[in-house]
């Protein structure tokens, strides 16, 4: 679905973020990238989202293709339109509008009425909360509830590929793994997903393959179970223990379980 090819991306004449990066991601997929800040994280994000030139940032070599079609001249706009849709980092929900009307301006990409109507229904049984505060104003959501709205609101456009940017970020331990959870879900239902995270337990666990950026160059690639068995992945990310070795290991098993059946209706507080 999403492959990367040679790419690097500089900001400016003089700042290079990435060099070289290559990566795959499958339709039934999920990537985790991982990596420092600095990394080139959100930078990878930003250039296959189309807004890297936001940022100031431009493609000075390689290339991002999408279902084969070449995404770098792309604005954002017509990659939404594709299907690749992304949740930048720190939520940024419209704070003054109401979580309905989140959800609306959402759902002004969907293709369809018929799709909007299918991906609202959809939001509304991943996050039930969000319906009951479907009046009430973004900005007055706790974290892990506006996480659970930018989430949502990129989902009414029914992308194919979703790109979130640090969602744990910010949150408490047990909201993270919820969110953790509500990805895994999301995948479950047939969207691919590339989650950049600084939480590599978490994201190790949601993913099936990942790679490590170190200062914009992919230091390590391969399956969740094979970078977990990395003794430079337990050391830098997993605290470098047998028992936090374990818990990654246990909890990637974990993530490769069908979910079928499985509610999340029991967040909903």
């Amino acid at each position: 679905m999403l492959s990367v090819r040679d790419l690097q991306v500089r900001y400016g004449r003089s700042v290079a973020a990435l060099h070289g990066v290559d990566l795959d991601v499958s339709p039934d997929g999920v990537l985790a990238v991982l990596g420092s800040n600095g990394a080139g994280k959100s930078t990878l994000l930003r250039t296959v989202s189309g807004t890297l030139r936001m940022h100031r940032g431009s493609v000075s070599a390689g290339e991002v293709r999408y279902d084969g079609k070449p995404l770098t001249k792309l604005d954002p706009a017509r990659i939404v339109g594709l299907g690749v849709v992304g949740v930048p980092e720190g939520r940024q929900v419209f704070a003054r509008m109401t979580v309905e009307e989140n959800l609306r301006a959402g759902g002004i990409g969907a293709r369809s009425p018929e799709q909007r109507a299918a991906a609202r229904k959809r939001v509304d049984e991943l996050f039930p909360v969000l319906s009951e505060r479907a009046k009430q104003r973004a900005g007055l959501l706790s974290g892990g509830e506006q996480q659970m709205l930018a989430i949502g609101r990129a989902l009414m456009s029914g992308p194919r590929l979703l790109l979130l940017d640090e969602p744990s970020l910010g949150l408490a331990p047990k909201i993270v793994e919820r969110i953790g959870d509500i990805i895994r879900e999301i995948h479950e239902q047939g969207t691919a997903v590339v989650l950049v995270e600084q939480n590599a337990v978490m994201a190790l666990r949601v993913a099936d393959h990942a790679i490590v950026l170190e200062v914009g160059r992919v230091a390590l690639a391969g399956t969740t179970a094979e970078l977990v068995a990395s003794e430079e992945v337990q050391r830098l990310y997993l605290g470098g223990h047998a028992e936090s070795q374990a818990t990654a290991e246990a909890e990637a098993a974990d993530a490769r379980k069908h979910l079928a059946g499985r509610s999340l209706s029991r967040w909903a507080g």
